[in-house]
C-alpha cells in the first residue's frame, strides 16, 4: 500500500502540476508506419498511424500480439524511428530520444547488482545530477511509491509488485511530461496488478505525480477501462487505430458498475466482431500464421461451454473472467474454435457449432478423428503437410522443406511458432507423426 504520509512532489520535480485536465496537444502521431526486412521485403508491423494525447489524459493503446504497440510505444519514446510518418513531441518533430519521456517496461529492468535506492537514482546520475539532489529525489520517489524502508534492499529480496513500483519510481524521478507503459501489469499476480493500479491511479487523481499525461500498452480489455480516459484499438498484422473509445466514468471506478460492465462487454463486441470478419472472410492459406493454441485448451474451452452454465454459448468477457483469461490467451482460443468450425462469434458471445456438441460426447478416439477431419479441412498447411508426406516415396519429408516455405511469408519466429503449432495438432489428430530429433516428417504409419 501507499505511505499514508503526503510527500511533496516537488522533491521529484519542482514544477509537478496538481492533477492536470485535458488541455494543449503534447503528442501527435501522424500517418506513422513502421516494417522490418525480411528476405529483401518489408513486413509492416504498423501502418498508417495517428493518435494525439494531450495534458490531464490517460490513453491506452489496445490490442492483441502482433498489432505493433510495443513498436509505436518505442517509436513515440524516440528509441526507434518510423519508417514513414510523423511523430511530434511539443509541437516539435522527434528527433532520437524525446526528453521528458519515461517509461515503464513489462519486465522489470532492475540491475541486480543496485540497491532500490541505487537503481532509482541511476537516470538522475546519467542526467550528471548532483549526488546530495540525486538523493533526495530518489528517496522521494521511493517514499511516493510505496517503498519507504527498501531503500537499501536489492532486486532479489522484493517481491514482482516491488519491483515494479521500483520501475515506476525510476520512471518518475527524471521529472517526465510523460509516462509511456508497456503492459506493466502482465507480469504480476492478479492481485498484485490491481493493488498497483488502485495505487498509482490513486496519485494520479490526488495530483501528486509529476506527469501530465500517460500512454499505456495493454491488452487487457478490463484494465484499459478501468484506467483510461480514451482507449485506441488496433488490429493486427500490420497494427492499425480501427476505433477510438471515450471512457466517461470518473475515477474511482468500480467494475462492478453495470455501466462499467456494458463498456467493457462493447469492447468485446467490437473486436470480436472484427475477428469473427477475418475468419469468415478471410480463410487461412498455407502460408498463414498460427497462434500456439493447444488442443488442450480448446477441448477445454468447448466442454466449458458446453457445460451449464453456458450450455453452449457464453458471454466473452463473463468466460474470460471466471477462466482468468485475458484479450491474448481467449481472442485466439476462441479464433481458431470459429476456423475450425468448432464455434462461432456473434457480437461478444461465444457460440458452440453442432460439431462441438458432437464432439464433447465422443470418446478420446472418435475426438481424435474428427479433429483431424476438421483440421484437414480447414489449415492448409496441415493439409499440405499430409499431401506431401502421401506423395514421396517413403511418405517422409524433413521440416526445413514446409519451414523454408512459410518463410516466404512470415518472420523466422512466427514460420517456426506456426509449424510447431501444426506438428502439435497434427500428432493429436494422428494424420502424421513427426521425430524432433531427426526433423523428419512422416505418416502415421511409417516409423521416421
Amino acid at each position: 500500500m501507499l505511505n499514508p504520509k503526503f510527500v511533496s512532489p516537488d522533491l521529484i520535480a519542482p514544477t509537478a502540476p496538481t492533477r492536470p485536465t485535458s488541455g494543449a496537444e503534447v503528442l501527435s502521431v501522424r500517418n506513422v508506419s513502421r516494417g522490418f526486412a525480411k528476405t529483401g521485403d518489408e513486413r509492416l508491423v504498423l501502418e498508417d498511424v495517428n493518435l494525439s494525447l494531450r495534458e490531464g489524459e490517460i490513453v491506452g493503446l489496445l490490442g492483441r500480439s502482433g498489432s505493433g504497440k510495443s513498436t509505436l510505444l518505442r517509436i513515440i519514446a524516440g528509441l526507434i524511428k518510423a519508417g514513414s510518418g510523423e511523430v511530434d513531441w511539443l509541437g516539435k518533430p522527434l528527433d532520437g530520444p524525446a526528453e521528458g519521456v519515461s517509461m515503464v517496461f513489462q519486465t522489470f529492468a532492475l540491475f541486480p547488482w543496485l540497491t532500490v535506492l541505487q537503481n532509482v537514482e541511476a537516470g538522475l546520475e546519467a542526467q550528471g545530477v548532483g549526488a546530495r539532489e540525486r538523493r533526495e529525489r530518489a528517496l522521494a520517489a521511493i517514499d511516493l511509491i510505496g517503498l519507504d524502508g527498501f531503500e537499501n534492499a536489492y532486486p532479489r529480496e522484493l517481491s514482482g509488485g516491488m519491483r515494479q513500483r521500483v520501475g515506476f519510481a525510476r520512471a518518475l524521478v527524471v521529472d517526465p511530461m510523460l509516462m509511456l507503459m508497456d503492459e506493466p501489469f502482465s507480469a504480476l499476480d492478479v492481485l498484485t496488478a490491481e493493488t498497483l493500479r488502485t495505487d498509482l491511479l490513486d496519485l494520479w487523481t490526488q495530483g501528486r505525480l509529476p506527469i501530465k499525461s500517460v500512454l499505456i500498452v495493454t491488452h487487457n480489455i478490463e484494465e484499459a477501462v478501468f484506467m483510461c480516459d480514451r482507449i485506441l484499438v488496433l488490429s493486427s498484422n500490420p497494427g492499425r487505430v480501427v476505433a477510438e473509445i471515450k471512457v466517461p466514468f470518473k475515477h474511482p471506478r468500480n467494475r462492478l458498475d453495470p455501466a462499467f460492465r456494458k463498456l467493457v462487454d462493447e469492447i468485446y463486441a467490437r473486436m470480436t466482431a472484427r475477428e469473427a470478419t477475418a475468419a469468415s472472410h478471410g480463410a487461412l492459406e498455407v502460408g498463414s500464421r498460427l497462434p500456439n493454441v493447444s488442443t488442450n485448451l480448446m477441448a477445454g474451452l468447448i466442454e466449458t461451454l458446453a457445460a451449464a452454465p453456458y450450455h453452449g454459448r457464453a458471454d466473452m468477457p463473463e468466460i474470460a473472467r471466471s477462466l482468468h483469461l485475458e484479450v491474448d490467451d481467449l481472442f485466439p482460443i476462441a479464433e481458431m474454435l470459429q476456423l475450425l468450425g468448432f464455434a462461432d462469434v456473434r457480437e461478444g458471445d461465444l457460440l458452440l457449432t453442432p460439431p462441438a456438441r458432437v464432439f464433447v460426447e465422443m470418446g478420446t478416439q472418435a475426438r481424435k478423428m474428427m479433429f483431424a477431419e476438421h483440421l484437414l479441412r480447414n489449415v492448409p498447411l496441415a493439409a499440405n503437410i499430409k499431401k506431401v508426406l502421401n506423395e514421396r516415396p517413403g511418405h517422409r519429408a524433413p521440416r526445413v522443406r514446409f519451414e523454408q516455405e512459410l518463410e516466404d511469408f512470415l518472420s523466422d519466429v512466427a514460420a517456426e511458432q506456426t509449424l510447431d503449432t501444426v506438428i502439435d495438432w497434427g500428432r493429436y489428430g494422428e494424420i502424421f507423426s513427426y521425430n524432433d530429433q531427426s526433423e523428419i516428417f512422416s505418416l502415421e504409419d511409417v516409423e521416421a
